[in-house]
């Protein structure tokens, strides 16, 4: 499935639910679902900087296409971890840095979330693009 195709199933998803508890409900079920991150990847390499929480980030680089996982101390934040990694991950470099992700606007985040989680939600898009430029150039 391309990146646009998971953004519109988010959207998609997102959309049957018009209240804003709901949605956070729905992000923190994302969070639990999250398969957690193996404790040898919790290092201090792999925080995210500008999280208010703690957050780890994982990529691995396998014939042309990148896997991520990650994890959060924060219920909410992992359920952005979750999403972020269920749109990215399993994708080349070329398409994780030539994506846009609108599904952040369309279903509200920026605007629901707090400034502090907004940051770290954008300082988790930067890392993974980081990531997947760093791979491209192998």
């Amino acid at each position: 499935m391309s990146i646009n195709e998971i953004q519109d199933q988010i959207i998609e998803e997102f959309s049957m639910v018009d209240d804003w508890m709901d949605k956070y409900q729905m992000l923190i079920e994302l969070g639990n679902s999250l398969e957690p991150l193996d404790e040898k990847y919790k290092t201090p390499q792999n925080i995210i900087e500008g999280c208010q929480s703690r957050v780890w980030l994982q990529a691995d680089y396998n014939d042309g296409i990148i896997h991520f996982s990650g994890e959060s101390d924060a219920v909410i934040v992992k359920g952005l971890v979750s999403l972020l990694i269920q749109v990215l991950s399993d994708h080349t470099p070329d398409e994780i840095l030539n994506c846009d992700l609108y599904f952040i606007e369309q279903i509200g985040l920026r605007e629901h979330l707090s400034p502090t989680r907004s940051n770290g939600l954008l300082s988790m898009v930067k890392q993974m693009k980081v990531y997947a430029l760093a791979f491209k150039n192998i």
